[in-house]
């Protein structure tokens, strides 16, 4: 089967798992999984020496010696320079160094920014986090982005909650509310969820009220809430709006619409009218200069008011978290985390190691020989570019 990015944590859990038991068959389940052998044999046995944990990280592929590592000279000119001129990035650099130093060999921008990196030259606050690539969803609802538009324009602490569809770029709701409470953002998206279906995925930033940063995977009662409807969730990446690009997009066309119109974005009417008009009429040229609504339709995955119990498979331990989100297993006491207090988690036994699911998402992983309870990697989604 294709090998889906967006499920990357959850299928090498599945792998490793299968690959395991008893009798499996190595060349049967890569096929199945759509990977090599030789990756295939890597997972199992990181899985099997450091967890399910080491499985999801990527290791670096750094080679462990640099034969073409920039001489002593070069990394002093290219200090030099940079503490000059300190605002300059790595082309400008690049062209003064060697100008001023002829007899130093010429490098790439790409070399010239791996010296500053490794010498400490390079504030956070100017670091561009460039994208592993750009991708675009398969079909409606497999992705939604979420977000509050920015205050310009709208006298307001911010604008209208907006959610927009990744594949198609619907734009799905945008609405002002009373309050950028969980509640009032609650019942905005359950009215999208009754008409609209729910989607697969929800992309969100690091905001009120859906994300908590004394959580160790930012969720709060509104995450916990759309979890409990069977949609994942995944974080942008910090400080890069980039990774919501295509509802950023759609807020610089709102933008635009606002000041040249001079239209009262502070009426919901005006901003239903832009809706209309952007998903029905406006040619959009990021999917063939055609309207999001001839590309999408409603999903057919339909909202459960009531948010039953999520079923886990039968072979599994089903357990009831207590009041701090812990439970009590092989006598002893195991943390899973507060934002779930009161909800059923979901425990897959291998053996002496223990995965622990809340809903379809994997989130600890206990060693019961070694008493190690680990937080289970985000989703490598969450660093891709929309």
């Amino acid at each position: 089967m294709p090998w889906k990015r967006v499920q990357m944590s959850e299928e090498r859990i599945r792998f490793v798992i299968e690959a395991s038991k008893a009798g499996s068959c190595m060349a049967a389940l890569c096929r199945e999984f759509g990977i090599s052998r030789q990756t295939g044999y890597l997972w199992l046995k990181r899985y099997q020496e450091g967890g399910a944990a080491i499985v999801l990280t990527e290791l670096s592929r750094r080679p462990h010696e640099s034969p073409q590592r920039a001489s002593e000279a070069v990394v002093k000119a290219i200090r030099e320079a940079r503490l000059l001129r300190p605002d300059w990035g790595a082309r400008k650099l690049a062209r003064v160094i060697q100008a001023a130093h002829p007899e130093v060999p010429s490098m790439s921008t790409t070399t010239l920014h791996r010296v500053l990196e490794r010498e400490g030259l390079i504030d956070d606050r100017d670091r561009q986090q460039v994208a592993l690539q750009r991708f675009e969803r398969k079909q409606p609802n497999e992705l939604w982005q979420m977000d509050f538009k920015g205050p310009q324009g709208f006298n307001k602490s911010s604008g209208p909650l907006s959610i927009l569809d990744d594949f198609s770029r619907y734009l799905v709701v945008l609405r002002h509310l009373e309050a950028n409470n969980s509640s009032n953002v609650k019942a905005a998206m359950q009215a999208a969820f009754e008409q609209c279906g729910l989607p697969e995925y929800l992309l969100l930033d690091h905001g009120k009220p859906w994300y908590d940063s004394m959580n160790p995977w930012g969720w709060t009662e509104l995450t916990v809430w759309i979890l409990r409807q069977g949609i994942r969730i995944t974080f942008s990446g910090i400080r890069h709006p980039q990774t919501q690009g295509k509802v950023e997009r759609m807020h610089g066309a709102l933008q635009r619409a606002l000041r040249k119109r001079k239209g009262d974005a502070g009426q919901q009417d005006w901003l239903d009218a832009f809706r209309e008009e952007y998903n029905q009429v406006r040619p959009h040229e990021g999917i063939g200069m055609v309207p999001p609504a001839t590309r999408w339709q409603p999903s057919p995955r339909q909202f459960d008011p009531d948010g039953g119990e999520w079923e886990y498979p039968s072979d599994w331990k089903v357990i009831h978290l207590a009041g701090e989100g812990q439970f009590h297993y092989a006598s002893k006491r195991w943390e899973v985390s507060g934002a779930l207090r009161g909800q059923l988690v979901g425990l897959q036994v291998d053996g002496g190691r223990i995965l622990v699911y809340y809903c379809n998402m994997p989130v600890r992983e206990i060693n019961l020989e070694t008493g190690v309870n680990a937080r289970l990697p985000g989703d490598p989604f969450r660093l891709l570019r929309c």
